[in-house]
Parts: structure tokens; C-alpha cells; sequence
């Protein structure tokens, strides 16, 4: 098996780096790309929707990213230990009628020895907003600020 780094344990910084990552892979939309951070057996709970393996990560986010359209997502490490990484979240994106949404979340991760995902448990809520409130609209820039709590 090919380790993914970081690797467990982690510290600030490699949590902090496994974060990034998560975030540049998502907002690629590209679910085979995805799911090679994840076991072949990973475990998910993404709001009411329960997944397990890569073939259901790759169908399940293959149906997300046609419904969530023009999606852009930040991350940041909220908390880590050992082989687990907390996260929040905040992801943007409109439906096929045009309305857009914020939607925000909170992640826990646990990682094998290899650093590759075995569990993913993702709380999400969403809310409605103009076209003019979005915030998130291309690449995290190096000078962008932490992302805000609304």
C-alpha cells in the first residue's frame, strides 16, 4: 500500500497540510481524485447519506457536484490528535434554478497508518443567499483571511 502524507501522528503543521489538501482535491470535482484519500473501505456519515468504499464515495459525489454547481469550499483545522483531524467548513455553490447557497459544516476525520481517510463524519447545514453575498469565488489566495463564522 503507498502511504498518502502526512502521516499520523500529526502535528499542527501536517494537520494544517492534510487540510489544504482535502480542500485543493474537493474543489477539483473530481470524485476519482477524491477518493484516492480514502480507504477502500472508508466509512461515511455526510448529513442523512451513509457511504462506504470509494465506489460510493466516487457515485455519491459524482451526483453531488451536478446537483451543488459552481461549487467552492474552504477548510480550516479546527482540531487534531493522534490520527484524527477535526475541520470546519464553508462551501458555496448554486442549484439548477440559479439560487445560491452557503452551506457550512463541521468534519471528523480518522486516518489509517498510510494517511489515507477511514472515517469521515460531516455535519452540514444550509442557507440561502443572493448571488451578491457570496464570498467564495475561485482559489484560496495566500492572503485570504480565516473564513468567518457567518
Amino acid at each position: 500500500m503507498t502511504d498518502r502524507p502526512p502521516l499520523p501522528p500529526f502535528t499542527a503543521e501536517t494537520a494544517a497540510a492534510k487540510v489544504q489538501a482535502a480542500e485543493d482535491a474537493w474543489n477539483s470535482r473530481d470524485p476519482e481524485r477524491v477518493s484516492l484519500a480514502y480507504t477502500e473501505d472508508s466509512v461515511w456519515r455526510n448529513r442523512d447519506t451513509f457511504v462506504t468504499g470509494r465506489a460510493e464515495i466516487v457515485a455519491f459525489l459524482t451526483a453531488k457536484w451536478a446537483r451543488e454547481l459552481d461549487y467552492v469550499l474552504r477548510k480550516s483545522l479546527w482540531a487534531f490528535s493522534g490520527d484524527r483531524i477535526a475541520v470546519r467548513f464553508q462551501y458555496e455553490w448554486h442549484d439548477a434554478t440559479g439560487q445560491w447557497w452557503r452551506s457550512y459544516g463541521n468534519e471528523n476525520w480518522e486516518f489509517d497508518a498510510h494517511g489515507l481517510m477511514r472515517r469521515r463524519e460531516a455535519s452540514i447545514n444550509d442557507v440561502p443567499i443572493t448571488e451578491a453575498e457570496r464570498r467564495l469565488t475561485g482559489p484560496r489566495t495566500p492572503d485570504e483571511p480565516e473564513i468567518p463564522l457567518h
